[in-house]
C-alpha cells in the first residue's frame, strides 16, 4: 500500500479507490471469509425459516452457520483453556449449542454471527493499520545521489552515512534528513510538520526525508541514518501506539473472566452437588441446563451490542465512520479535545486575504500586475493571488521575460514594468511585521524597483470550526487545545478565529504525541482530530482518534479509530454526543438484563423454573434490551448542534 495520494482526482474516486482495496485486502484474512459464510448461512436460514420450511432444512443451515461461525472462537477458546483462562468467546459458543439443543437453534446462530463478525472487524483493522505503517516509509525515495568531489553516484538510501552530502533536483523528494550546505529552494514538508505551504530553504535551514522538493537545486548534509530519521519515527510511533490501543476491550469484556468463570462453576456444582447426594440425573440435568440458560451472558452481550452497532450506523449515514464498538463506546468518555490546524480547522489552502499598497498604486492595479506576473508561476501562493484576481474579475496582462527564482520568489515584465514578488527577506516595513503578527505568510511585490504592496496570504478557516469548537468545550466541560507543526504566529492566528487560546504549534509529529501523553498523563482522555500523516502517531496514541477523510493519507485513515468522510467538523461533537448517549443506552440495557437474569436465576436455584419459562424469559430479556438499543437507529438520534448558523450535515 502507498500512502501518497492523487490529488488530481476528486475526493469521492480516492475514497472509492480505498474501499475497493479495503474489500480485496479483507477478503484475504481467513475471519472475514469464515464470518461472511456464517452471515450468509444465518440470512439463508431465516428465508428458509420464512418460508415454512420443514426443521431437516433448515436445521442444516444453521448448523452450517455455526460450524462456519463457531469453530474459530469456539477452537481458540479451547486454546485460551490450556492456559487456564476461560474465553467469553467459548462461553457464547457454548451457549449457542445449549440454545440449540433446547430447540433455539435461531438465537444460538445470531451469537454466532455477532461474535464472529465481531472478529473479522478486528482482524481488518489490524491487518490495514499494518500494511499503513509499512507503506509509509515508501514517503522516503529508495536512492539519492550521493556527491563525492565532483562524482555523483546513485546509492539506496539506507547505504547512506551521517556526513554524507546528497544532490536533491527539483521535483525530487530528499532523500535524508539533513542540513543544506548549498543551493536554495522551496520545499513542500506538509507530510511531516503540516504546514499548508511550501517553506524556503537556503543554506543552514534543515530538510526532512520524504519532503518534495520544488524548483530548486539543494545539497544537503546527512544528518540521520533512514533508521533514525523523522519519517521512520512517525512510522515508530503509530506502531508502537496502535499495538498498546489494541488491548482495548468494551466494559463488558473487561468483566466477561470472572462472569465466566462464575457461569461455569456454578453449573457444573448444579449437577455434581445433587448427584453425589443422590438426586435423579434427569431433573438434575435438567436444572442445570436451564441455569446455564438464564444465566448465560447472551442478553448481556445484546445490551451492549445493538446499541452500539445501532450509533455506528446511524454516524455513518451522518458522514461518520466510526470503525468499531469499542471505538463508539470510548468516544463518550472523551473529556479534552485536541485539532490539528492545517486541513482541520483549515482547508489546507491558501487565499488572498489582504493587500496593503505601500506606493502610489491603487488595489485593483497592483493586484493586476501581480497575477499577471504569478499566472505562470506553480507555487501555491502565486496560485492564491490569481484566484484572487479572478474572484474580483480582475483583467490580467500578458507577461514577458517570467523567471523562477528558487527559494526567492519570481520576477517578470507585464504592461511594461518589471514586476518582483517574493518573500520579505530581512524587509522593516510595518506592512510585513503586521501581517505575520497576525498570522498571515507575507509577501512583498516590488514594480520597477521599488515596494508597491505588501500582499498578505492566509489559510482558509473552516465556516463551521468555530461552532464545532464550541460545542466540543460545552459537552467536554474543558477547553480545546491547538495541536500543529505550523508556526506560533499563524497558530495563534486561527486559534483566535475559532475560539481556542490553548495553542501549541512547531510540533514535529514526536512533539503532538509528547503533547497528548502529557495532557493523558493530567487525567485526561484525548480525542485528537487530524488530516496528515504528521497527526498519525498523535491520533494512534490519543484515547480516540478522529481524522478528516477528504484529504487525509491512507496512513491517517487507517490509524483513526474513526473517520469525518464528509469533513464537517460539526460531526466531531455530535458523534461524541451520539456515544454518550449509546453508553446512556447500554447502561440502561445492561440493568435490564442483570434483573432479568438475577430473578431468573434466583427462582431456578430456590424454587423449580420450567425450562420452556426459563427460556422464555430469558429469551424476552434479549428482545427488550435488542429493541432498546436500536432506538439509536431513529434520525433524532443523531444530535444537532446548539450554536446558530453551525448546523450538521444533515441540516444544510
Amino acid at each position: 500500500m502507498t500512502i501518497e495520494l492523487d490529488k488530481t482526482k476528486p475526493t469521492a474516486d480516492r475514497l472509492a479507490g480505498r474501499r475497493t482495496g479495503w474489500w480485496s485486502a479483507a477478503w484475504t484474512l481467513p475471519e472475514v471469509r469464515w464470518a461472511t459464510a456464517a452471515t450468509a448461512l444465518f440470512a439463508a436460514g431465516i428465508v428458509a425459516q420464512v418460508a415454512g420450511a420443514p426443521g431437516w432444512v433448515t436445521w442444516p443451515v444453521f448448523l452450517a452457520c455455526y460450524a462456519a461461525g463457531g469453530w474459530e472462537p469456539g477452537w481458540a477458546g479451547l486454546q485460551a483453556l490450556r492456559e487456564r483462562r476461560l474465553d467469553v468467546d467459548l462461553l457464547m459458543v457454548v451457549a449457542a449449542i445449549a440454545a440449540a439443543a433446547i430447540g433455539q437453534v435461531l438465537d444460538g446462530a445470531l451469537l454466532i454471527v455477532i461474535f464472529a463478525t465481531s472478529g473479522a472487524l478486528e482482524a481488518v483493522a489490524t491487518k490495514r493499520t499494518e500494511d499503513s505503517v509499512r507503506g509509509l516509509l515508501d514517503l522516503a525515495p529508495d536512492q539519492a545521489t550521493r556527491i563525492s568531489g565532483t562524482a555523483e553516484d546513485v546509492v539506496p538510501v539506507r547505504e547512506l552515512a551521517v556526513g554524507d552530502v546528497i544532490l536533491v533536483r527539483p521535483g525530487e523528494r530528499v532523500g535524508a534528513d539533513g542540513t543544506v550546505v548549498d543551493g536554495a529552494s522551496e520545499v513542500d514538508q506538509a507530510t511531516i510538520t503540516g504546514e499548508p505551504l511550501p517553506v524556503d530553504k537556503a543554506i543552514g535551514d534543515e530538510v526532512y526525508a520524504g519532503t518534495v522538493n520544488g524548483t530548486g537545486v539543494l545539497r544537503v548534509h546527512v544528518d540521520r541514518s533512514a533508521e533514525e530519521s523523522v519519517v521512520a519515527r512517525i512510522a515508530a510511533l503509530v506502531e508502537e501506539a496502535s499495538r498498546t490501543k489494541a488491548r482495548t476491550q468494551l466494559f463488558i469484556e473487561k468483566v466477561e473472566q470472572r462472569y465466566s468463570v462464575g457461569m461455569v462453576t456454578a453449573t457444573v456444582l448444579l449437577l455434581v452437588v445433587p448427584l453425589l447426594f443422590g438426586a435423579e440425573f434427569t431433573p438434575t440435568l435438567l436444572r442445570a441446563m436451564t441455569f446455564m440458560i438464564v444465566a448465560s451472558p447472551c442478553a448481556v452481550v445484546l445490551a451492549t451490542m445493538p446499541p452500539l452497532l445501532a450509533a455506528i450506523a446511524n454516524a455513518g449515514r451522518h458522514g461518520v465512520l466510526v470503525k468499531s464498538a469499542v471505538v463508539m463506546e470510548s468516544l463518550g468518555t472523551t473529556t479534552r479535545v485536541a485539532f490539528d490546524k492545517t486541513g482541520t480547522l483549515t482547508r489546507g489552502t491558501p487565499q488572498l486575504a489582504e493587500v496593503r499598497v505601500v506606493g502610489a498604486y491603487d488595489e485593483t492595479e497592483v493586484l493586476s500586475l501581480a497575477a499577471s506576473a504569478e499566472h505562470a508561476s506553480e507555487h501555491p501562493l502565486g496560485a492564491a493571488i490569481v484566484q484572487a484576481a479572478r474572484a474580483r474579475g480582475i483583467a490580467l496582462h500578458p507577461v514577458d521575460d517570467f523567471q523562477a527564482h528558487a527559494g526567492r520568489g519570481i520576477s517578470a515584465r507585464a504592461a511594461g514594468r518589471s514586476i518582483e514578488i517574493g518573500a520579505p527577506r530581512g524587509s522593516e516595513l510595518e506592512e510585513v511585521r503586521e501581517l505575520e503578527g497576525g498570522g498571515a505568510t507575507a509577501v512583498v511585490m516590488v514594480v520597477d524597483g521599488e515596494v508597491a504592496a505588501v500582499l498578505g496570504i492566509v489559510d482558509e478557516v473552516r465556516a463551521e470550526a468555530a461552532g464545532a469548537v464550541a460545542d466540543v468545550t460545552r459537552l467536554t466541560g474543558e477547553s480545546v487545545v491547538l495541536l500543529t507543526g505550523d508556526n506560533e504566529s499563524a497558530a495563534r492566528a486561527v486559534g483566535a478565529a475559532v475560539g481556542i487560546d490553548e495553542v501549541r504549534a512547531g510540533l514535529l509529529p514526536d512533539g503532538k504525541v509528547a503533547e497528548v501523553r502529557a495532557l493523558q498523563a493530567d487525567g485526561a482522555k484525548v480525542a485528537v482530530v487530524g488530516d496528515g500523516i504528521n497527526d498519525a502517531p498523535a491520533l494512534a496514541a490519543a484515547h480516540a482518534g478522529i481524522a478528516m477523510g477528504g484529504a487525509g493519507s491512507d496512513l491517517t485513515l487507517q490509524t483513526a479509530d474513526a473517520v469525518v468522510v464528509r469533513d464537517d467538523l460539526t460531526t466531531v461533537p455530535a458523534v461524541i454526543e451520539l456515544s454518550r448517549r449509546a453508553r446512556r443506552v447500554v447502561t440502561a440495557n445492561l440493568i435490564i438484563a442483570a434483573t432479568f437474569i438475577t430473578g431468573l436465576v434466583i427462582w431456578d436455584l430456590v424454587g423449580h423454573l420450567p425450562l420452556p419459562l426459563g427460556v422464555a424469559g430469558h429469551e424476552g430479556s434479549t428482545v427488550i434490551v435488542g429493541l432498546n438499543g436500536l432506538r439509536l437507529l431513529r434520525k433524532s438520534a443523531w444530535p444537532h448542534s446548539s450554536r446558530p448558523g453551525h448546523a450538521t450535515s444533515r441540516q444544510k
